[in-house]
């Protein structure tokens, strides 16, 4: 209740107003003199009754802000800040307290603060919350759009030519002891400002002002980045299911100790939904793994249909800025079967090969050699980075035993053979599989193993392959053929250099090639012969192993239908030749289909004279 000791005259008072849950007795005289609307009130009543009762309960800011007005009408002096001016100014308005009812009335007075304080960054951000509480007296004396014309003209601005970006939560403190108040600092030179030091402060608006405020400074050419970067510090304030995902960086952090208050999973939902809007659509602005966060919070809280559909377009427009870790979504669902949501990856996945336009030489799916798989450079382009990444992915989940072969071959399938410079990556994924999927009829595991080229493994992943007993023996097959092609032309290469070596020198001994050249020529000489030797070496291996799987495919011939079936089975056609290294050229045509494995399964005796199955 408040005393009518505010009233220097002593006198009873002859008005009462009751507030909301406040009562205040008062003098119609201070009153009706500034406010329209109280003497134009006052006067209807006062005909009836020696003392008038009258109800604002409406009144902007309510008996705290009304408590405020009535000091102003009996003279006593206010202090006006930027939490209370908002509040003061609204009252002023819906009371009528214009210049008509004495020269600086409280809307004059009020009207020329806020022109004030709109000149610093702290107090428009103090004001612009405070309109939160009025926002629709707020908005009908345009204070609302005035704060957001105010903070975006100064969000935007560079911070390195002025000294009002801060924040306003607190002073800041340079390293020498200089502190920034209000736009003032205190020492000459001023700080270096990073361009998020607006980020902290708009993250306590609530989500309608921060919204307008984010479209503001977009009207005026922020760059998607900087808005990127404040709507996800927002995000992070704001929805704690996406706090307790696995952290994320972003280069920000909530400063410590701020509290968020408890949001319902609706208001989560709705929030997350607006956010998404509101970040930009420019590719690759938004960093990748936060996406796949929302995305999965979005599930959790069981967004709209459309959200989610934004969200995996966004994800598949970058995904080759995607991780590993962040792909792997559990399933939400209570009837699914699989423990990763593999269809979400899979329309992520086919989003990206819409958007993709990666000009790449589909003609690199020829036979690598070993020269390139040991030494060769390999260009990540957008397309090669994401089928490692799906390779990655297809072997996290291959483990899962509920994950049926065709959802695997149609995640696999997606990359097209160029994409990968390498099969080793797909061969551990279906190895793992295979593993994990151990009933799976040979039929079956052919079907699977087509994922990947055997023409494209390394010589480490060949030499796993070649025992790997999951693997069909097609398969087994094809692997030993290509390995044994490649070492072909890979020892053809150098004896056709070492013959050209030899054939240079000059044999009758010309004195004019000078004794170092001649001993450069000769070293150089010995160490391809012995590189040759190596390879040679090798080569015999690959026969040994060869042989040693002819003897045991005969043993299964002796056991199970005879080597015609063995020849059925697989449709090989028999043919031998001899190897003899001076014929080989390095320049023959040397691709080869799988139907052309046949050599490696004759039944033939096999030579010690150094003949190799071609």
């Amino acid at each position: 209740m408040l005393s009518c000791r505010i009233c220097s005259t002593g006198l009873p008072a002859d008005v009462i107003f009751e507030v909301g849950e406040k009562t205040f007795h008062l003098h119609k005289f201070p009153l009706l003199s500034r406010s329209g609307v109280l003497e134009n009130v006052i006067g209807e009543l006062s005909g009836e009754d020696e003392k008038c009762a009258l109800q604002l309960h409406d009144i902007p800011g309510g008996a705290k802000t009304f408590l405020l007005v009535a000091k102003f009408c009996y003279g006593v002096k206010i202090e006006l800040t930027a939490l209370n001016v908002v509040n003061l100014r609204c009252a002023a308005e819906y009371l009528e307290m214009t210049e008509d009812y004495g020269e600086g009335n409280l809307i004059a007075q009020t009207e020329s603060f806020l022109d004030e304080i709109f000149g610093y960054w702290t107090d428009s951000i103090k004001a612009l919350e405070t309109c939160e509480e009025v926002i629709p007296h707020a908005e009908e004396v345009h204070i609302v759009s005035r704060c957001i014309n105010s903070l975006a003209g100064k969000a935007c601005a560079d911070p390195s030519l002025f000294s009002w970006p801060m924040s306003g939560r607190s002073a800041l403190e340079g390293p020498d002891g200089s502190v920034i108040w209000n736009g003032i600092c205190t020492k000459a030179k001023p700080h270096t400002v990073s361009e998020d030091w607006w980020y902290e402060d708009l993250s306590f608006l609530r989500l309608p002002l921060y919204k307008r405020v984010i479209l503001a400074v977009g009207s005026r050419g922020m760059k998607p980045e900087r808005i990127s970067g404040s709507v996800i510090y927002y995000a992070k304030r704001h929805l704690p299911l996406l706090g307790r995902q696995s952290s994320f960086q972003t280069g920000n952090s909530v400063a410590p100790g701020s509290t968020i208050s408890a949001l319902s999973d609706v208001d989560q939902r709705s929030l997350l939904e607006e956010i998404v809007e509101l970040l930009p659509n420019q590719k690759g602005v938004t960093p990748t793994n936060f996406l796949l966060r929302l995305l999965r919070t979005a599930m959790i809280l069981h967004a709209s249909p459309s959200c989610l559909e934004n969200l995996e377009k966004r994800v598949g427009a970058q995904l080759d800025q995607a991780a590993l870790e962040d792909l792997l979504i559990p399933n939400m669902g209570y009837s699914v079967e699989t423990l990763y949501d593999i269809d979400c990856i899979q329309r992520i996945l086919d989003h990206f090969m819409l958007v993709d336009h990666d000009s790449v030489d589909s003609t690199s799916n020829s036979i690598v050699y070993e020269g390139q798989l040991m030494g060769g450079c390999h260009s990540l382009t957008p397309m090669t980075m994401v089928a490692n990444l799906v390779d990655g992915y297809l072997a996290e989940v291959a483990p899962d035993v509920n994950l049926k072969s065709p959802k695997f071959q149609s995640l696999a399938a997606v990359i097209p053979d160029y994409a990968r410079p390498l099969d080793d990556g797909i061969y551990r994924a279906i190895d793992i599989f295979l593993k994990a999927h151990s009933w799976l009829t040979d039929s079956e595991r052919e079907q699977i193993c087509r994922l990947m080229n055997c023409q494209k493994l390394s010589l480490e992943a060949s030499t796993h392959a070649a025992q790997n007993e999951r693997l069909p023996l097609r398969v087994i097959v094809q692997v030993l053929f290509f390995e044994q092609l490649r070492l072909r032309t890979s020892v053809a290469g150098w004896v056709f250099v070492s013959d050209n070596l030899e054939n240079s020198q000059n044999p009758s001994g010309n004195l004019t090639l000078a004794r170092n050249d001649v001993s450069a020529h000769a070293g150089t000489t010995g160490n391809q012969l012995v590189a040759v030797d190596n390879m040679r070496e090798r080569v015999s291996e690959l026969e040994k192993e060869c042989f040693g799987m002819k003897q045991e495919i005969e043993k299964l011939v002796k056991t199970k239908g005879g080597w015609n079936a063995i020849l059925k089975k697989f449709s090989f056609k028999l043919k031998t030749k001899p190897y003899d290294p001076k014929t080989s050229k390095p320049g023959s045509n040397l691709k080869a289909s799988p139907a052309s494995i046949a050599p490696l399964v004759n039944g033939g005796e096999h030579h010690d004279n150094g003949e190799l199955l071609d």
